[in-house]
């Protein structure tokens, strides 16, 4: 059966573009807003015009925010494995 996409219109940098997905339209346009809002904040920053550049600088940025994230959600995984391991070898030594 194949899924059904349904087309959501976005704005990103002044410019309107037509996304398709199965998610909701609603998620589609937050992100759209995030990617935009990253767009401006490079855009105050740098002294280029190009939006092409500007795009692939938004781009780094939020790959650079998703990289630290990942790493500190494995730190706090790999934490709360140790932690689980600690106790569970507690209880074993209590219910022997």
């Amino acid at each position: 059966m194949d899924a059904k996409y349904d087309t959501t219109t976005v704005e990103i940098f002044g410019q309107a573009y037509n996304v398709r997905g199965d998610g909701d339209p609603d998620y589609l346009t937050e992100l759209a807003r995030y990617v935009d809002a990253r767009m401006r904040e490079v855009a105050a920053e740098v002294a280029t015009v190009d939006p092409m550049k500007i795009a692939i600088l938004a781009a780094l940025n939020i790959a650079d925010e998703f990289s630290r994230f990942r790493k500190q959600r494995q730190g706090a995984s790999g934490i709360w494995i140790e932690k689980t391991e600690e106790i569970s070898e507690r209880l074993n030594k209590v219910i022997s």
